[in-house]
């Protein structure tokens, strides 16, 4: 399979029109389309990704499920089980969601409740290894579309409806330490810090002072956040004199580990060692392979830019099954964005991010930009990139030798003086 040339059939509605786009735009696209769409230019494929997420238009498409988009149900569902099961569970769904695209997070919620929670009171009521592993195995599938439901809950407050406030509040304090995360932990690094610092000298999970190609300083990257983390956050928010977020966030952190200490000495260890702490230890090793990757490429010309400093993926891991968690640039771009309005966005300002030197990935998710990068394979990630603007025009190597230069790690007098 040619990364530069593959056109992966599992890519969602929006991402094969946003590929089949970019590639129209420099003239690589051949005459082959999603059975889905018609070719219908630019200007029509924003429309219709518009039109997708107005709840008023006639062409509005809920998204209910991850792995099917919603069009192909109704063409492949029978038509009594459309009349009878998916369309009044979407119209009894849409009603319980903030926004009427999301039925895919009451699906999940639902998922969420009938599965991993009985099964980890159960583990306690009644431990098994064999029920153990495989209750572990099913949160290593959960994780990451779960983190990007939460990644979605803590931008935009909450998911559900307003009349659901207060499950809507709730849940995450019974279902984030079974999928990985402590309290409100997330919300403080991501929200609080991450979106605040942007990747720069301040940032505590900067990439900018590691060779991102390096397996030992990857290793101390991920090292360093794993151990440190539950300290550095706090004493982040305390040298900045913000008093009241330094104590909510050791409160919760520790709060959280005081709590799997208790469980572990006192009620259950083989269960509290499935339920809570293998999920802890794989969350934490997976969010740094994810901002590894995320932010792996730094332009050493304007590191402090969003388009230069972050990166987009159109794949099938990243928007497919994490809630278009690829579309990186314009999160950063616009944390408020909605996930459903990130292709849009990206199509109407493609022109600036080919201006602004952004790179944009297809057929390669974060986990194996980090792999590919930590393999020194910068001919396969070159491959793997949609080129815009002047990119176009270089040939193979000198995009890899491009992605190359922006793995360099910054002196940190540099870096200074870059602010």
């Amino acid at each position: 399979m040619d990364p530069s040339t593959y056109k992966d059939p599992e890519l969602t509605l929006p991402d094969q029109m946003v590929v089949e786009t970019l590639l129209e735009d420099i003239g690589a696209n051949d005459e082959t389309t999603s059975p889905l769409q018609e070719k219908i230019g630019a200007e029509g494929t924003i429309k219709r990704l518009h039109d997708m997420n107005d709840a008023s238009h006639p062409d509005f498409d809920p998204t209910v499920f991850q792995l099917w988009d919603t069009p192909t149900l109704r063409t492949k569902l029978p038509p009594a089980i459309q009349q009878y099961v998916l369309q009044p569970y979407i119209n009894w769904a849409k009603g319980v969601v903030r926004v009427p695209t999301d039925v895919v997070m009451v699906t999940h919620l639902i998922l969420y409740f009938t599965t991993i929670v009985p099964s980890a009171f159960y583990l306690y009521y009644r431990f098994s290894y064999l029920h153990g592993v495989l209750h572990w195995v099913m949160q290593l599938y959960y994780c990451g579309a779960f983190t990007l439901m939460k990644h979605q809950h803590i931008h935009g407050n909450g998911v559900l409806a307003s009349k659901y406030w207060l499950f809507d509040t709730l849940f995450p304090y019974l279902l984030d330490p079974m999928l990985g995360h402590t309290w409100n932990s997330y919300f403080y690094h991501h929200i609080k810090h991450h979106h605040v610092e942007g990747n720069g000298e301040h940032d505590l999970s900067t990439t900018m002072f590691y060779d991102r190609d390096s397996v030992l300083d990857f290793a101390c990257y991920v090292g360093r956040f794993i151990f440190f983390i539950w300290l550095e956050l706090p004493l982040y928010f305390w040298r900045k004199g913000q008093t009241k977020y330094a104590c909510r966030a050791a409160f919760w952190e520790l709060g959280n580990y005081a709590t799997i200490y208790i469980l572990y000495n006192y009620v259950n260890s083989r269960a509290t060692l499935f339920v809570l702490i293998l999920p802890l230890t794989v969350m934490r090793c997976g969010l740094m392979v994810g901002n590894w990757g995320q932010h792996a490429f730094v332009d050493p010309i304007d590191p402090d830019s969003d388009y230069r400093s972050s990166i987009t993926l159109i794949d099938v891991p990243s928007n497919r099954y994490s809630f278009n968690d690829g579309y990186h640039t314009s999160h950063h771009l616009n944390p408020r964005r909605h996930w459903r309005d990130h292709p849009v966005a990206f199509l109407k300002g493609r022109d600036q991010y080919a201006k602004e030197r952004a790179l944009v990935f297809r057929n390669v998710d974060y986990i194996f930009i980090t792999v590919n990068l930590l393999r020194k394979n910068y001919v396969h990630l070159a491959k793997c990139l949609i080129p815009m603007g002047d990119q176009v025009d270089m040939t193979l190597e000198q995009r890899a030798d491009m992605l190359r230069s922006w793995t360099r790690r910054f002196p940190r007098s540099e870096a200074k003086k870059q602010h």
